[in-house]
């Protein structure tokens, strides 16, 4: 281990290098967009499943993730069933969203990180920065296991991944904004080696 990475794993306290697979039950990925240009709408998706695998170096840490889109959850029937037609998600087509990280460094702060990574949504996959905050790693919780917690963000323009769907308003704008703002709250567990 290279003096830096032994410095930046000695400033996470508790860092338990290893395989970490999701806890759906305690994780969310989270979205909020701006809608007729007045508020903002929130959503999420409750189907998470995925590996982080943490590196006796933080920055040879990876991440897999894959989420339900049909878990789409806004608070309103309707709405859900927009958001997964062919006019947004298209989930019969393309049932999952997916991120495959490609690299981690430091961010600019020298407490949180940037996982690079490649993010499908609606069939198409582009390149993504993900703020990662490290919440913490916790041995032996009530459930009987090893548990750690980050909090991640982005924003991505939902045109770049073909979710081009609108409705112009009459006093200028469109219905719903392009920019799309990302909140992942993950718990994962250890897993034996």
């Amino acid at each position: 281990m290279t003096a830096t990475a032994v410095s930046t794993a000695a400033q996470i306290p508790g860092y338990t290098a290893g395989t970490w697979k999701i806890d759906d039950l305690h994780s969310e990925a989270a979205f909020t967009v701006r809608h007729l240009m007045v508020t903002k709408v929130r959503g999420g998706f409750t189907g998470l499943d995925g590996v982080i695998v943490t590196g006796e170096d933080p920055l040879d840490s990876k991440v897999d993730v894959t989420i339900d889109a049909t878990t789409v959850n806004t608070g309103n029937a309707d709405r859900d069933a927009h958001v997964r037609s062919a006019d947004f998600l298209d989930v019969e087509q393309f049932p999952t969203l997916e991120f495959h990280s490609t690299g981690t460094r430091s961010a600019d702060d020298g407490e949180s990180f940037v996982v690079e990574g490649d993010l499908t949504v609606h069939g198409v996959t582009k390149p993504v920065e993900l703020r990662v905050e490290v919440n913490g790693f916790q041995p032996n919780t009530p459930f009987g296991d090893h548990r750690t917690g980050f909090s991640a963000t982005t924003e991505i323009s939902r045109k770049e991944f073909g979710v081009t769907f609108d409705t112009p308003l009459e006093g200028g704008g469109v219905g719903l904004a392009d920019k799309v703002h990302i909140n992942l709250e993950i718990q994962a567990i250890l897993q034996d080696a």
